[in-house]
């Protein structure tokens, strides 16, 4: 099945359109990557990579720049920027485009989207700054990216888990699959635990969904139980003797014991049998 092309959002196909624009050559120390980048790992094998072909055949497409006081924000590119330093360069080409910060956030979004190669926490860290920092919606979101809202939304879940998860995803040592598993358990404290028994188990996906269900099974069995224990001692206490709650998967049964006749007696009355 072809793959879907993720479009751009409107008015930014001309942002991205370098057609008739001017290249420029600047000073490569006068260029900073912006606060708020999407990416904020750069794997160092593929930059080394990258500084060798830049090395060998030039920089093959400008960086997308804006002017800010007076030095160079990088908008799109900044993955070109760093090997370009690798390799030695002392200019760069860039374009210099007069854009605000909503439309920078944007292209720089989409710009790193469409390499596919962004991890989830840095995609869903992307989608909150844009609507945090820039009001937009789920939906404006998912209709710039070409992805439908409940994309959206999945991605953007991953931030409801405590920091030591996200940390163990960043470091690969857990997938973001094996990870959206674990917000069905109510505390940090139970994520946390089950994401290291994942990692040293070695589970697969549907084995992290079967015990983490188990799990939610048995606490909730855990909690009836004392709420029938407490029920029980209540009951002990009106009787005077032994009351023991059976419960079964469609109702149950209320044991009382007695010894003998008279004491048989005193339990029928207190039940007001008459």
């Amino acid at each position: 099945m072809p793959k879907k092309e993720r479009g751009l959002g409107r008015g930014l196909d001309a942002l991205f359109s370098t057609d008739n624009d001017i290249i420029s050559e600047v000073d490569i120390a006068l260029l900073k990557p912006r606060s708020d980048q999407p990416r904020k790992i750069f794997n160092e094998e593929s930059l080394a990579e990258l500084a060798a072909s830049i090395e060998q055949h030039g920089l093959l497409q400008p960086l997308l720049v804006r002017s800010r006081g007076g030095k160079y924000e990088i908008i799109a590119g900044e993955r070109r920027w760093r090997a370009a330093k690798l390799a030695g360069l002392d200019v760069i080409s860039v374009i210099i485009k007069d854009i605000n910060n909503r439309e920078a956030a944007e292209i720089s979004l989409i710009e790193n989207l469409q390499r596919d190669d962004l991890s989830v926490i840095e995609e869903a860290t992307a989608f909150k700054s844009l609507m945090e920092k820039h009001e937009f919606t789920q939906e404006m979101i998912a209709e710039r990216i070409g992805r439908s809202r409940s994309y959206i939304a999945n991605v953007m879940r991953i931030l409801n888990l405590p920091p030591e998860i996200l940390v163990m995803i960043e470091e690969q040592k857990l997938s973001a699959s094996h990870a959206r598993t674990l917000l069905s358990l109510p505390t940090d404290e139970e994520r946390i635990a089950s994401a290291w028994e994942i990692i040293e188990g070695k589970k697969s996906v549907r084995q992290t969904e079967k015990s983490v269900k188990n799990k939610k099974q048995t606490k909730g069995k855990k909690k009836r139980s004392l709420e029938i224990e407490e029920i029980e001692l209540k009951m002990q206490k009106h009787f005077g003797t032994k009351v023991e709650i059976i419960s079964r998967k469609n109702g149950g049964k209320i044991e009382i014991t007695y010894h003998n006749e008279e004491e048989l007696e005193r339990i029928i009355d207190l039940l007001g049998v008459k």
